[in-house]
């Protein structure tokens, strides 16, 4: 739209006036004072209705100029100019806080809005397992078909991801307490440090933009919540937000899973990947030709006595799992171990028929089940300080737990019955253990994306 045939100055005669009404289509025309200052409009009609009442076209514009006129700043709401075309107004002219034209609108001319810049948001949830670990390690359902039990509460590893004009790489992670900085993608990828795992992503995402990558999480580091895989979900969940042809839940388990084992060479199993990416309770199949992921129909009053029930103690132990998953890989090797890695899956099939009909009790001595399977699987996954723990657990009232994650520290699962599990709590905490309080969260990986009104970049 060419706004200079909106405006004439209020000395023009009335013939140029008319000629600019034609030209611009819309009869009307803003006039101005010699400073280009709007300070009134005249229509068509106005000026016909003048002519045929004796006025000259060689008569001054100013002459005739509505000074009472209905104009809107920049700033005013879409919503107000709708409803300003709707009552009888034909044009609003848009000016500057100098009374300047800076645009016009009208029914036929209503643009609209600009593409400002965006930012994208994710957030994803850790996991807590049941039953069924180490039958969803490769090596294992090479063989034999592995099937797991899990669902997803509520703490989450969140990311915010914008994009940059060029080319650079800023990454900020609260959790390591470092950020890296990278002129592009080769030289964030070269880079030395603790980015290991945010760079076997980039690696497998190979972005072709720069970018600044916001983290934190709501747990610890090697908590045995998974959090690996919940930290590359909410990364990949960022970079999903940006891409035309979206990733299905699938494919960002396995670029989860790719960027990690892979990539970053950590042993361990799919399990964490599906289970933060999709959310919820899940029971899940792993073969070769593929994996399954059931989720679980389970009436609201079983979930809210289940919550009640549990009990989830931060063992303040870090653990490596990639080290007990290798450990774990080699005890595979004999006969006696891969037996007992079966009988834990079956034992997850009824444990996943307990659960969906409500028999907890049972579902919670089964737990106590899983985790002696478990602990037989390697002698890292448990050690003499957190038998203890376990055992003094019972005693003092729980009916079953096991240690989440590969095992060697992290966090513990407690179930207790309801009139056991203050004693339970009261234990723990004596022992200088938190009790970590959490809802089950039925909504796996969450991204979205919103407007950047305060984009501000940051140079290297």
């Amino acid at each position: 739209m060419n706004l200079n045939n909106f405006l004439v100055e209020k000395e023009v005669p009335l013939k140029d006036a008319l000629q600019k009404i034609s030209a611009n289509h819309h009869g009307i025309i803003m006039v101005t004072d010699s400073a280009g200052t709007v300070i009134g409009v005249a229509t068509d009609g106005d000026i016909r209705k003048r002519l045929l009442e004796g006025a000259s076209l060689s008569d001054k514009i100013g002459g005739f100029t509505n000074n009472n006129f209905v104009w809107a700043d920049e700033a005013t709401p879409r919503e107000v100019l709708l409803k300003q075309l709707d009552h009888h107004i034909r044009v609003i002219p848009l000016l500057n806080s100098e009374r300047r034209l800076v645009g016009v609108v009208s029914r036929d001319h209503f643009p609209v809005p600009e593409e400002v810049p965006t930012y994208a948001r994710a957030r994803s949830p850790v996991r807590i397992s049941f039953g069924g670990g180490g039958s969803d390690l490769t090596h294992y359902f090479a063989g034999d078909s592995g099937a797991v039990i899990n669902t997803t509460i509520s703490l989450y590893s969140h990311a915010t991801m914008r994009i940059r004009q060029d080319k650079k790489i800023i990454i900020h992670s609260r959790d390591l307490g470092e950020s890296l900085y990278a002129d592009n993608l080769a030289a964030a990828l070269e880079q030395k440090g603790t980015f290991g795992l945010i760079q076997a992503l980039l690696k497998a995402v190979h972005p072709e933009f720069g970018f600044e990558l916001f983290l934190y999480s709501d747990f610890p580091m090697n908590s045995g919540l998974g959090g690996s895989a919940v930290v590359s979900a909410s990364i990949l969940g960022c970079f999903n937000q940006f891409r035309r042809d979206k990733w299905d839940l699938h494919e960002l388990s396995e670029l989860a899973f790719q960027a990690e084992r892979l990539y970053l060479g950590v042993a361990g199993g799919w399990q964490d990947q599906y289970a933060t990416v999709f959310g919820g309770f899940n029971f899940m199949e792993f073969r070769m030709e593929q994996n399954i992921v059931h989720p679980l129909r389970i009436h609201s009053d079983i979930l809210l006595e289940l919550e009640e029930s549990l009990v989830l103690c931060d063992t303040s132990k870090p653990h490596d799992s990639g080290e007990i998953h290798r450990d774990q890989h080699q005890h595979m090797q004999q006969a006696s171990v891969r037996n007992k890695v079966k009988s834990n899956v079956d034992l997850t099939y009824r444990m996943r028929n307990h659960l969906l009909r409500g028999r907890l009790l049972k579902f919670g001595e089964a737990l106590h089940e899983a985790w002696q399977y478990k602990r037989q699987f390697s002698n890292k996954i448990s050690n003499s300080y957190l038998d203890d723990i376990y055992d003094n657990a019972l005693q003092a009232g729980a009916v079953g737990g096991k240690l989440l994650g590969a095992g060697g520290g992290g966090f513990f699962l407690f179930y207790a019955p309801p009139f056991q599990k203050l004693a339970l709590i009261d234990y723990l905490e004596s022992q200088n253990l938190k009790v970590r309080p959490f809802r089950f969260e039925q909504e796996g990986l969450q991204a979205w994306s919103a407007r950047d009104n305060h984009h501000t970049e940051f140079d290297i």
